[in-house]
């Protein structure tokens, strides 16, 4: 697939949710903090929680209880994270410093925006209103399509839904699997490192960028905005 070069504009921008929009980290390791108190253990630190927030229930049970998905009693854990994460998902969750700002001037500049995560649709639909992301131009989540990230088809969706060719699109997201994602639905990759980013540097994943805090993804856009209207002009 044909990809832009990144010093094109976008018409559109798709966002991750968990770790790139919202700092959902402190609900979901309390979540799993809870069945481990339950169970008479001694809370995981947030420090090692916070890193696996964007893996979800694989991420955190992971960190917290040492078992993976093929484990004997993952799956019981699971939903019980489940259960007690979808009663106490916007106690802490808020979205990062900057964010609001971003997509007013995302919005301001004419470019459509949205949001593709990887949560299932049973905790994203119920979040965004609590967090202030109901303006969103579309919600593609984790069981939307037939596959989650780092297959294309939930970024495809999201394009389709804003009526954008992927190719104008951008893709932003704090994990490796977001810039696959990107790159195989054929936009331009951004990484963000104010995220959590997991255990896998971010400078390795070959993003078309890796930018510090959400004013610079502002700032990268107004300026390429700005750098397409002078061309314009002197054509």
């Amino acid at each position: 697939m044909t990809r832009p070069t990144p010093s094109q504009a976008p018409r559109a921008i798709l966002f991750d949710l968990d770790g790139t929009l919202a700092d959902t980290a402190p609900d979901l390791a309390a979540a799993v903090n809870f069945l481990r108190t339950e169970r008479g253990l001694t809370p995981t630190p947030y420090a090692l929680l916070r890193p696996t927030a964007s893996a979800g229930a694989r991420g955190m049970i992971g960190a917290a209880f040492g078992l993976t998905p093929a484990d004997a009693g993952y799956e019981a854990l699971k939903l019980q994270w489940f259960e007690r994460y979808q009663s106490a998902m916007s106690v802490h969750s808020t979205l990062f410093g900057g964010v609001t700002d971003l997509l007013d001037g995302i919005q301001a500049a004419g470019m459509a925006w949205g949001i593709v995560t990887n949560k299932p649709a049973r905790f994203t639909d119920p979040l965004i209103p609590q967090i202030g992301l109901s303006h969103a131009g579309c919600i593609v989540s984790g069981d939307t399509t037939p596959h989650a990230k780092p297959h294309p088809a939930p970024l495809l969706e999201g394009a389709r839904r804003l009526g954008v060719n992927p190719q104008h699109c951008w893709y932003v997201g704090d994990d490796l699997r977001d810039i696959e994602a990107g790159r195989a639905a054929g936009m331009v990759t951004v990484a963000c490192a104010w995220g959590y980013c997991g255990a896998i540097e971010p400078a390795t994943w070959n993003a078309d960028f890796l930018l510090d805090t959400p004013a610079d993804l502002l700032d990268t856009l107004r300026s390429m905005a700005k750098a397409g209207v002078v061309a314009k002009m002197m054509a």
